[in-house]
């Protein structure tokens, strides 16, 4: 027992270490665990800090419980209703991209078609928290395109339970199609039960972990999600699904915030003694094998993100910066593709997938960091054909809803088709941009004289807009930004 608790101890620190180190450079503090648990496991020639990974299967248990469990409580569902019909298509872009790519490739792995669809799931759905993270760390929360990636990821987070209430009858291994078609009914089923709960039934759980203390909350609402987890389970039902599901039941009683608090550093530990877990589970010879699978499906994860990216954009008449943004922010795998592979291992589908799935999330924790910062080059290589739009001036500018200066935009429409002050000079001019404020015409900064930025600075008038035809993006020189209203505050012009 001693032993157990210095291995679990040390390993826990030195995880803990080794990802504070990868965020000083920028890197996910998931496949940091997962790396500690592949080099100190007994798969990994060296010292082996934890001999029996199965010895952390019930506490790797809970961190799966209490991960969807948060993930229930913190869910926003107003921001997504709120998000409108665009919004659900872009995530339905999204999804339907990834996880068909994913099926695809699953199949010609030729490892099964239970395989695949667990392959689908852990290509398809992207790491919250990563992309959250990414958001944060590349000040990007007042970009344009944030909204519709923070309601991707949040879209991507419901469509999970549906995902997992398919796959774990085929998990289960049924031995007809009818008892296939009972076991999917069944899953389906209790997501409409705890639906109904979380519906007409939150005042009476409210009522039943309700507590002025917070350690009896805390008691008394993790039992309740470990609870449901297990009958879910007893039930053919993943115990995945419960977790997330009663969370969903509890963000719907008054409780939610304090119970979002209390819950989360035990589940940041617990987490991490499940990434931790499954990296001791991965043997490192196992890994040459698949790595041309993982890196081929790297590739493939890369160009459906920047086409689900670029198709909303289309949708919200983004520039290629906001494509790229949008597409290479969301790239990460992370919690959600360990949580379906483990599943997997448990059912005794392929062995390579676990291997597979832990070198491809690693390989993308890497990249896909890098890729979200560069993305001004992928926006500068993007045809502006892709997004129905004329975008050649302003396809790298970030486009920000941060600009305190929209409550001065007066004009948005001009029939002045010449720069007077080039003619007055008898010099030409490149394109037109119209003062907001004023209705002043004058040329760009690409133009000789610059008409429209002298005019901005003597007049200290802070927004333009393009006065070409078929353009109406707006820039505003004090915040150097193209700028546009917060979605859902005034309607798109495109």
């Amino acid at each position: 027992m001693h032993a157990d608790l210095v291995g679990l101890g040390a390993v826990l620190l030195l995880a803990a270490l080794v990802a504070r180190g990868a965020r000083r450079v920028g890197l996910p503090s998931v496949p940091c665990y997962m790396l500690v648990g592949i080099l100190l496991g007994p798969g990994t020639p060296g010292p082996v800090l934890i001999e029996h990974p199965d010895d952390l299967s019930v506490l790797a248990a809970l961190g799966l419980v209490l991960l969807l469990f948060h993930l229930g409580v913190e869910f926003p569902l107003e921001q997504v209703v709120g998000g409108g019909r665009r919004l659900f298509l872009a995530a339905a872009c999204y999804i339907g991209l990834n996880i068909t790519a994913g099926l695809i490739f699953g199949f010609s792995l030729g490892w099964g078609g239970a395989e695949a669809l667990v392959v689908a799931g852990a290509l398809g759905i992207s790491s919250s928290a990563i992309a959250t993270k990414l958001l944060i760390e590349l000040q990007r929360l007042t970009n344009a395109e944030t909204p519709v990636i923070l309601g991707i990821i949040v879209i991507e987070d419901l469509f999970l339970a549906f995902y997992l209430a398919l796959l774990s009858p085929v998990l289960s291994g049924a031995d007809s199609p009818g008892a296939l078609a009972g076991h999917i009914a069944l899953s389906f089923g209790f997501l409409v039960v705890l639906f109904a709960v979380a519906r007409w039934g939150a005042r009476a759980v409210g009522g039943l972990i309700g507590s002025r203390e917070d350690e009896l909350l805390a008691v008394a609402a993790i039992g309740l999600a470990v609870l449901v987890a297990g009958l879910s389970d007893e039930v053919g039902v993943s115990d995945a699904i419960g977790a997330l599901m009663v969370g969903l039941v509890v963000s719907r009683t008054r409780f939610r915030e304090r119970v979002e608090r209390i819950v989360l550093p035990l589940r940041d530990v617990l987490a991490t003694v499940f990434f931790v877990a499954f990296g001791l589970t991965i043997d490192v010879g196992d890994l040459g094998g698949v790595a041309v699978p993982a890196l081929i499906a790297v590739a493939v994860t890369v160009v459906t993100n920047v086409t689900a990216g670029v198709l909303a954009a289309r949708l919200f008449g983004f520039n290629q910066r906001g494509a790229a943004n949008i597409g290479l922010t969301v790239l990460a795998r992370g919690e959600f593709s360990l949580i379906l592979v483990t599943l997997a291992i448990a059912a005794g589908l392929d062995a390579r997938l676990g291997p597979f799935v832990a070198l491809y999330v690693l390989l993308l924790a890497v990249t896909a960091p890098l890729l979200a910062a560069g993305s001004r080059y992928l926006a500068r290589v993007m045809p502006d054909w892709l997004l129905r739009s004329d975008w050649t001036y302003v396809r790298e500018e970030t486009i920000s809803t941060s600009c305190t200066h929209l409550d001065q935009i007066r004009v948005t429409s001009t029939d002045a088709a010449a720069c007077r002050g080039c003619e007055e000079l008898g010099t030409d001019w490149v394109q037109l941009r119209l003062c907001t404020t004023c209705g002043h015409v004058g040329c760009c900064d690409d133009s000789p004289h610059q008409h429209s930025r002298r005019h901005a600075e003597e007049a200290r008038h802070p927004v333009i807009q393009s006065a070409e035809p078929g353009e109406d993006w707006r820039f505003c020189f004090i915040d150097d930004t193209l700028v546009r209203a917060p979605m859902g505050r005034s309607r798109d012009k495109r």
